[in-house]
Formats: C-alpha cells, sequence, structure tokens
C-alpha cells in the first residue's frame, strides 16, 4: 500500500472503509486499535516513526495504516461488527403490525446462522474496491503533478 492514498477531507481513506457498513448485517466499522484509543492517552495512541535503512517505519498501528484520512504506507487495518441472524429456532415476541396486538413469532423460514461467516469474502472485495478506487485517483494524481512539474 503506497503511503498517501486517500485525500485529507472529502474522500478520507477510513471514510471510504466505513462504507462497509452499506453490506447487510454488518453495524459497525473499526479502524485500527478502533474503539480502545478511548483507553488510551494521545502519546499511547500515537504511532512514533523513525528511519531505518532511509525508509520510514513505525513503532505501531494503532491508526490501522490510516492517518489524517491518508495511508501511511503500513497494514491497514479493518474489523466488522456484524450482527447476529435475527430469525432464530427459538420462539420471540413481537406485536400484530395491523393490531399491535402482542403476537408471538415463531421462525418458519430458513434459519442461517452462518451469516457472519459469509459476510468475509463481500467485505474484502468491497473494501478492495473501494482502495483500488483511491489508488487509481493516488496515481492519476501523481501522474497530473509529474505533468505539471515537468
Amino acid at each position: 500500500m503506497p503511503a498517501g492514498l486517500g485525500e485529507p477531507v472529502f474522500d478520507k481513506l477510513d471514510g471510504e472503509l466505513a462504507r462497509l457498513t452499506g453490506i447487510g448485517a454488518v453495524k459497525g466499522v473499526e479502524i485500527g486499535a478502533g474503539f480502545s484509543v478511548k483507553n488510551m492517552t494521545g502519546y499511547e495512541s500515537n504511532d512514533r516513526m523513525k528511519a531505518e535503512n532511509g525508509k520510514v517505519v513505525f513503532d505501531s498501528n494503532n491508526a490501522g495504516g490510516i492517518t489524517g484520512g491518508l495511508s501511511t504506507g503500513q497494514d491497514i487495518i479493518v474489523r466488522l461488527a456484524v450482527k447476529p441472524t435475527p430469525t432464530i429456532d427459538k420462539k420471540q415476541y413481537t406485536i400484530d403490525k395491523y393490531s399491535l396486538e402482542p403476537k408471538e413469532l415463531s421462525a418458519i423460514t430458513r434459519r442461517d446462522p452462518t451469516i457472519t461467516n459469509r459476510i468475509w469474502p463481500v467485505a474484502e472485495n468491497k473494501a478492495a474496491i473501494i482502495i483500488l478506487d483511491l489508488l487509481v485517483a493516488h496515481l492519476g494524481y501523481q501522474k497530473l503533478r509529474e505533468t505539471v512539474t515537468g
């Protein structure tokens, strides 16, 4: 992953990856250390940089390879929260949508407890498309810069 993929304001790489919530049953997207940063200080969550053999390296990857909407060149780390299948083999209580009276609901359709396992290939491919989109834009910007600067 090249450093600089994404945009600092409108098409942030992490913001674009948050579009993974558009996949059915996905309820949350976490980048890097995600929600655990709430328990860290700024010093602890910072991914300190240093130079080794003429290359920038980081001591950690709490930002998940994305800082300020741009890729850092590190691995991009994305985790999803997927809700469980609501149609289960257990009676549930709801209301009749017309009378608003309490009703017992019993599933008579197929129950698919493996939905979370089936989401991963979809999510990986959607993430790859998002990254490819931003990579094409990044390469276009680099070519434009070369053309303008000579």
